[in-house]
């Protein structure tokens, strides 16, 4: 395939990608799509379903009723395609949903990319100069790709062609993983057993704030986090009548929102607390007796992300304890810290000044949230390997998870390439070492 074609093909893929976007967990026609790919690049394992990942540490898993909607909604959506088997999907019933492709080139490092492949569940700007929809592949579902992951995938499938097509020694593994934007998905693929053997792993994000032609060869300093649903069970009563009976629900919630932000920060690094949602009581003339709220706490580390979730639950029972309630914290979705080895990042700014569309290359920038890529990066690490997390710049002209972002389809070759070369580098120093 000649690099224009190659070009073209990307930025095809990328817009019907773009065109169906699907929520964490619901990813079903993306998956397809994917594997149809990855088949027609032709690998020598492909893990589909509850073979790509741990099932049992899936995290905020939808009701079965909303994945069972979006896996019909896929397969009609297949069956309508010329040359898309429907089939294809059942493997991933229930939510099973993302995909592990493995070329196995012989002696050599094992060396993994890991690219996010879910949409979130916001509605796409209908102006007329919004490119997307000016082009005619604005979301059809309802959902959006509002930041990047129809590129991300794209990314994935042009990284694996080149790396099929390249002299490359050894095993490369490309994780399209679900759920990333519920912080839901990265857990399955770092418990699975594809991880244990990946000596150097790659992530990716596009834009980020960054300008097309720019890569970011280190992002660090990722946000610890854990989301919590709090609760509060008081006793109702009527509020004019014998207010002093009932146990107020809503005073409990009002005591511990004001208290989760006063409590201290540390010493060893930033910490974050936010209350998102907050809930409760059903009428004015009525005593609430059931209040909730939503919430998150995150850390500059995992142990610092512990301490405001230790602290929290300090919070939560001295203010239902203060109001006469019952309260409780159910933690959700969460994702550590971590950080991208210098080893790695090297080879990636090395590379990338060799690509003729990179204009700038920054050694490293702070990601300044949350990402549970994480996962996988800790889990080579902790075994002895090596990560690292890499910008792709892309001029976008709304922010990230706004109605009006997209990306420059430019940026998509420069991704490919920089991040083929990487891994094919990391190939070949990894021989002159041994």
């Amino acid at each position: 395939m000649s690099q224009t074609s190659r070009d073209e093909h990307l930025v095809s893929l990328r817009r019907d990608l773009h065109r169906q976007p699907e929520p964490a967990w619901r990813e079903f026609y993306t998956t397809a799509r994917i594997i149809e790919e990855v088949e027609r690049i032709g690998v020598d394992e492909l893990h589909v379903g509850e073979d790509a990942l741990s099932g049992e540490d899936r995290l905020a898993v939808p009701p079965d009723a909303e994945i069972d909607e979006w896996f019909e909604r896929a397969r009609t959506l297949l069956a309508e395609r010329e040359g898309s088997d429907p089939a294809v999907i059942e493997p991933m019933r229930g939510g099973y949903t993302g995909a592990v492709a493995v070329l196995d080139r012989g002696e050599g490092p094992t060396i993994g990319l890991r690219v996010d492949i879910d949409g979130l569940p916001r509605p796409e700007s209908e102006d007329p100069e919004h490119h997307p929809a000016a082009e005619g592949f604005r979301s059809e579902t309802g959902a959006m790709h509002a930041c990047g992951h129809d590129a991300h995938a794209t990314i994935g499938v042009g990284v694996l062609e080149a790396i099929a097509d390249s002299d490359f020694a050894g095993t490369f593994k490309l994780f399209f993983q679900p759920a990333e934007e519920v912080i839901g998905g990265g857990a399955a693929m770092a418990k699975s057993r594809h991880i244990e053997d990946v000596d150097y792993l790659l992530a990716a994000h596009i834009g980020l704030n960054h300008p097309t032609g720019e890569i970011v060869a280190g992002i660090g300093e990722f946000l610890a986090v854990t989301q919590l649903e709090i609760e509060f069970e008081g006793e109702s009563a009527h509020a004019g009548a014998q207010p002093q009976i009932g146990k107020n629900a809503n005073q409990a919630l009002a005591a511990a929102v004001q208290n989760l932000y006063a409590i201290p920060r540390h010493e060893e690094g930033g910490t974050r607390v936010n209350a998102g949602v907050i809930e409760g009581g059903t009428a004015s003339n009525i005593v609430a007796e059931q209040a909730r709220i939503e919430g998150e706490v995150r850390g500059d580390t995992t142990a610092l992300r512990d301490y405001m979730l230790d602290r929290a639950y300090d919070v939560v029972e001295g203010a239902a304890t203060m109001h006469g309630c019952e309260g409780h914290i159910e933690e959700g979705a969460s994702a550590p810290s971590a950080e991208s080895d210098a080893e790695i990042a090297d080879i990636v700014a090395e590379v990338a000044t060799g690509v003729e569309a990179v204009d700038s290359i920054l050694e490293y920038d702070a990601l300044g949230g949350s990402e549970d890529a994480t996962y996988l990066m800790t889990a080579v690490q902790d075994r002895g390997g090596k990560a690292c997390y890499v910008g792709i710049g892309t001029d976008h002209p709304g922010g990230h998870h706004t109605a009006t972002f997209d990306v420059d389809e430019a940026s998509l070759p420069i991704g490919v390439d920089v991040l083929s070369g990487a891994i094919t580098r990391l190939s070949e120093a990894s021989h002159r070492t041994d």
